[in-house]
């Protein structure tokens, strides 16, 4: 196996840091793979908001539920979906520029994801943790005002960054599904990938531990305070991105 597969193999969320600085060359590498990722079309609909104040860490801590490992990250960046470039300058040379909608929205929110994971992969290449904030889409109100995003520029993910302590590197990487559970072939065969089946071989349970595993699941996350706010910021996300469609 190569390095790359084995570095993806191993790679787990690191959420706590030794209080040590990323130095200026590692951070401009992982910046660099960020933005030598693939987009669509090579329009780069992404902008990336590098939070180096420690008011503003401190805020996105408090505002991404309530998460203090935030505050203390030595490189925190805020992906942001961007279509704002593309419109200014279309709206410069074109006379008639049909307005962004929900297509655009998710392919540019495609090209920010590509580029963060690139983010990842090079920190965990250099020896740097890293930790995906899927909450930045939470208060989506508040954030566009925190960050000063313009129209056509919404939060898509954020990642904090820094040298793991030993007790993280030495933590167990979260079991994950197998390639069966996941891969289907030229089709979505509907009859495979039971949920309770694919939970109770991932985690070796019973039937009792599962419904018990699963019940506490759902509470913590998909019942939680937390998911309701991300479904309703992103359904505003959604109506600020696409308000002037069909114009």
């Amino acid at each position: 196996m190569n390095q790359t597969i084995e570095l993806l193999n191993a790679r787990k969320s690191m959420r706590v840091y030794e209080d040590r600085p990323i130095p200026e060359d590692a951070k401009k590498a992982i910046l660099n793979a960020a933005v030598q990722a693939p987009s669509a079309g090579n329009m780069t609909m992404y902008t990336i908001i590098d939070v180096t104040s420690p008011e503003i860490r401190a805020k996105l801590a408090e505002s991404c539920d309530h998460q203090p490992f935030i505050a203390s990250s030595k490189l925190t960046l805020v992906f942001c979906a961007d279509v704002r470039r593309w419109m200014q300058v279309f709206e410069k040379y074109l006379p008639e520029v049909r307005k962004p909608d929900a297509g655009d929205l998710l392919l540019a929110q495609q090209d920010t994801l590509i580029a963060a994971q690139n983010a990842a992969v090079a920190a965990e290449s250099l020896g740097i943790g890293s930790c995906y904030i899927g909450d930045v889409i939470e208060r989506f109100e508040y954030h566009q005002e925190l960050l000063n995003l313009p129209d056509y520029v919404v939060p898509t993910c954020m990642l904090v960054f820094g040298y793991p302590t030993q007790q993280q590197l030495d933590r167990p990487k979260p079991p994950r599904f197998s390639i069966e559970d996941i891969v289907h072939e030229n089709a979505y065969d509907q009859n495979k990938n039971d949920m309770a089946d694919m939970l109770a071989k991932r985690h070796g349970f019973d039937e009792a531990q599962l419904e018990d595993w699963v019940i506490k699941f759902c509470k913590r996350k998909w019942n939680s305070d937390f998911s309701r706010e991300m479904s309703r910021s992103s359904n505003e996300i959604i109506k600020s991105f696409c308000k002037d469609a069909g114009k």
